[in-house]
Order: structure tokens, then sequence, then C-alpha cells
């Protein structure tokens, strides 16, 4: 394992296991590992057609927006 991926399992092993889970499915998904679909919640699938609806009505983020958000999660 390299010193990069051990890093990032120990990161990842401080999230929950919601959140340890949905990433080992994406993991496994690049690593060619097929995987059955992730299942939302009602509140997930909630705010997903939320979302759906913000953006057929043409409501984006701004980029200055989209830079904030990435400052804020340091990316």
């Amino acid at each position: 394992m390299t010193r990069l991926l051990k890093q990032a399992f120990d990161t990842v092993s401080n999230l929950s296991d919601t959140e340890q889970d949905e990433l080992a499915h994406i993991m496994l998904q690049l690593a060619g590992v097929d995987q059955p679909p992730l299942q939302l919640t009602p509140e997930e699938d909630a705010d997903l057609a939320e979302a759906d609806a913000e953006i057929a009505r043409g409501e984006l983020a701004t980029t200055d927006e989209v830079h904030a958000m990435w400052t804020k999660h340091g990316l």
C-alpha cells in the first residue's frame, strides 16, 4: 500500500460509517468491481428532486459561490 493510500484510509476511518461505505463503493467502482447502485433515503431523494428543479429553473451557483465552497472544503 502506498503512503498516500494509507493516509486516505486513515483520514476516511474518522468519518461516519455511512460516509465510509459511500467512499468504499466509489473506490470499488474505480477499481472495476461492480457494485449495486446506492439506495437513496427518502430525504436524499427529495433533496435530489429539489436540486433538479432548481437546475431546470436556472438557479445555479455563481462562480464566486462555487469558489467559496471549494475554499471551505480545502479544494
